[in-house]
């Protein structure tokens, strides 16, 4: 079965006014490697484990679930493992951009921010697949961003953040970066996590299952747009695959509840630039350097 599945609206209540959950993907491949000098140079491309072992896995447990997702990838994915890409979209999911190979976004130059979006966009679009959203590597936009996006054809961006809203016209899907895998299991997140628990050691995978359900409890209760975000390369070993199966089912009940909207962060941003109603507020953007 592919995923199609929706939430459907609570007795006496408009679809538009239901919180929104988004389940997001970052990253594919081999290209953030590339970017940080990290790949040896003997090392054939194109058979990076997130996206020959892993992604499959993400992909059945999605359709096992009826949930779709949003896969913000690096543009030279589209020509790495153009396949993989072109299942995503097959199976109901939404392909995203998230720069060329990884490039850390705050601090770009205009000409080249500009640059690396055209270059990454136009790749997918050879595909079929021109992007409509774009999460920016490092969680953070440039003052030039928004205007960039717009002009390139974007519809939403999906920055480190809070408050889903409008921001010069481009809808704005935050993610904070406490509801991350990466903040728990890898070393350069080890400064954010040390001022929040007093040590840059890695945490457990049970500490990302206690936040994920500490948010997806409160979502329906405090009316917001929640952004999961999960990592293909982070989801192994096999306990860190259990967390990512264990949010989604609980996502998948709430669903079937009528608790929440879950689907692609393309839809979710259609509507709220289409409905004032839509829970939403003015989006605050988290400049936490990463």
């Amino acid at each position: 079965m592919h995923p199609t599945q929706d939430s459907t609206t609570a007795p006496g209540e408009p679809a538009a006014r239901q919180p929104t959950v988004a389940i997001t993907f970052d990253n594919l491949g081999e290209a953030a490697d590339l970017e940080r000098g990290l790949w040896p140079a003997d090392r054939p491309l194109g058979d990076h484990f997130s996206a020959r072992r892993v992604l499959p896995r993400i992909l059945d447990l999605l359709d096992e679930l009826g949930l779709r997702a949003t896969f913000f990838v690096e543009g030279l994915n589209a020509r790495l493992y153009p396949e993989s890409l072109l299942e995503m979209a097959a199976r109901g999911h939404e392909v995203g951009y998230h720069g060329w190979r990884h490039e850390y976004w705050a601090g770009l130059p205009p000409a080249e921010e500009a640059r690396i979006l055209e270059r990454g966009a136009r790749e997918l679009e050879k595909l079929g697949l021109r992007p409509e959203g774009f999460r920016p590597p490092g969680g953070r936009l440039n003052p030039s961003s928004p205007e960039l996006l717009k002009r390139l054809g974007f519809t939403y961006c999906s920055p480190a953040g809070e408050g889903a809203g409008i921001l010069e016209g481009l809808a704005v899907l935050p993610f904070a970066w406490r509801l991350i895998d990466a903040y728990y299991y890898l070393p350069r997140f080890g400064n954010l996590r040390c001022s929040d628990t007093g040590s840059d050691a890695p945490l457990p995978p049970s500490r990302l299952q206690e936040a994920l359900d500490a948010a997806l409890t409160g979502a329906p209760r405090r009316r917001i747009h929640l952004s999961l975000v999960f990592h293909p390369f982070l989801q192994e070993p096999e306990e860190r695959f259990t967390v990512l199966r264990h949010s989604l089912e609980r996502l998948q009940r709430l669903v079937a509840e009528g608790a929440v909207r879950c689907t692609p962060c393309r839809e979710i941003a259609t509507r709220l630039q289409q409905h004032d109603d839509l829970p939403a507020s003015k989006p605050r953007l988290d400049p936490t350097e990463t």
